[in-house]
């Protein structure tokens, strides 16, 4: 090593870098001299001979020249303007999700794998439930064949095997019931992913809607439904899914997000020709629901010009909502000349139906926070207990004390910082369902002063009938 250098040095000293001036106008010295240095590095590297320790083995001349260079591992999305590059992603895409659905099991399949479950369970039954061992397990899959060992793996019985209650052995419906679940959610996976268009694992407002748009011929749920109504039934199915999703307002959500949250389970529900009414009722997407949320907007909008004012969103709910709360709602949520439409609608019922959720918290958080601060303090839980005194005064009910529910707030968030509470804090202590409602709404703030009353007279009029 030693002789190495000395050879290196020697070659620079030989050469003044202010001599190649000439051959280089535009560098300094600095930048000449290292250039000569990396010259005279490869040179020299090229007559030496590379040594190596007794028990080590000296790799060959190719396999050294690979690691001077780094692998290409980002490849940008073709640009717009380039329709062929394109066109030439979208059907390798395409090809792609074929090939992949054709790997899944089809309905002739499952029937095949249900009954050589049945055939080789592994007796006794439990009940009437069948249970199968792993030796018989593998055997299944060893006649199903290739397509189906894919499902039939050591880690897929080692998971229901940790949930079932006959010791080496798995129930065989619970089995066929995840190979089921499995290929549904790859079936659901590869039918979102043909709306990713850039092929990143994200599907944006407008895809999500084109999908959605597609599923509703297939649900005989939604038969009924009057094309005009369809673009607002999309609407409100799509925001219900951004909303949850994407908190942040990116404009985008992931596929896999999709896929794990329930929603989609709600949505598919749909597919069952007979759900009971309770259940439509309850479920977001169902056809009742959708038009019940949009003819509360209807019947909010007085002078029926497709938007709601300040004034006319004051009849939301109860009719509690304090009007300092809206005059925020409407400072910070997007609006077409002061007045809300019904995707911005959408969002502030989503918010109020939720309140315990961390995401409505978010949205309602950012309306409370006046200043921009990234917390809350005394001044802004006044500001907006303000609007609740005003309601008090307006029922001739004796006033509260501000400092009292401040006291009450901040006992209950438990903040980090005992003078401020940010959005981390709310969501953390558990409360912040009761802290948002105490705050914009009279009629929850009067029920939450009034709970101990309340509870006693439930539990007299429980002693009564007894």
């Amino acid at each position: 090593m030693s002789d190495f250098r000395e050879k290196l040095l020697s070659n620079l000293d030989k050469i003044k870098p202010s001599a190649l001036q000439s051959q280089y106008p535009s560098k300094t010295n600095d930048e000449i001299e290292d250039i000569l240095f990396q010259k005279y590095r490869a040179e020299l590297a090229k007559k030496k001979p590379p040594t190596a320790a007794p028990d080590q083995t000296l790799p060959d001349t190719q396999t050294v020249d690979t690691y001077r260079y780094i692998p290409r591992f980002h490849f940008e999305l073709p640009k717009s303007a380039d329709s062929l590059a394109q066109k030439l992603r979208e059907e390798a895409r395409t090809l792609f999700l074929q090939k992949r659905s054709k790997e899944l099991l089809d309905n002739a399949e499952f029937k095949l794998l249900w009954s050589l479950l049945e055939k080789h369970h592994s007796p006794p039954l439990i009940g009437e439930e069948q249970y199968i061992n792993y030796e018989n397990y593998c055997k299944v899959g060893t006649i199903a064949g290739e397509k189906f060992r894919r499902y039939l793996t050591a880690t897929t019985f080692a998971r229901l095997l940790a949930s079932s209650g006959n010791p080496g052995k798995i129930s065989v419906i619970s089995l066929f019931n995840y190979t089921m679940r499995k290929v549904w959610l790859q079936q659901t996976r590869i039918g979102l992913s043909l709306y990713d268009y850039t092929g990143q694992g994200f599907l944006s407002e407008s895809d999500m809607e084109s999908y959605i748009l597609e599923l509703i011929p297939t649900f005989p749920q939604l038969e009924g439904l009057e094309k005009s109504f369809h673009s607002f039934y999309v609407c409100t199915t799509v925001r219900k899914f951004f909303f949850f999703l994407d908190p942040l307002r990116t404009g985008r959500i992931r596929i896999r997000d999709v896929l794990t949250c329930s929603f989609l389970d709600d949505l598919l529900e749909l597919r069952d020709e007979e759900i009971p009414k309770d259940a439509q009722e309850l479920n977001w997407f169902s056809a009742p629901s959708a038009l019940s949320v949009y003819g509360h907007y209807l019947n909010l909008d007085k002078d029926h010009n497709g938007m709601l004012s300040k004034k006319e969103l004051i009849g939301y709910g109860t009719g509690t909502l304090t009007p300092i709360f809206l005059e925020r709602v409407f400072a910070e949520c997007l609006t077409y000349d002061g007045e809300m439409d019904y995707k911005t609608y959408l969002d502030f019922v989503l918010a109020l139906e939720n309140r315990g959720e961390p995401q409505s918290l978010h949205y309602l958080f950012r309306i409370l926070d006046v200043e921009h601060k990234g917390y809350l303090t005394a001044f802004t839980l006044n500001y907006f207990f303000k609007g609740i005194q005003e309601e008090l005064s307006a029922h001739r009910a004796e006033p509260i004390n501000f400092d009292d529910v401040k006291d009450e707030i901040f006992d209950m968030v438990k903040p980090e910082d005992p003078t401020r509470i940010t959005l981390k804090d709310l969501i953390r202590c558990g409360h912040g369902e009761t802290v948002v409602s105490i705050l914009i709404e009279f009629h929850k703030f009067w029920a939450y002063e009034n709970r101990e009353v309340m509870v006693t007279s439930t539990a007299g009029d429980d002693t009564h009938n007894l």
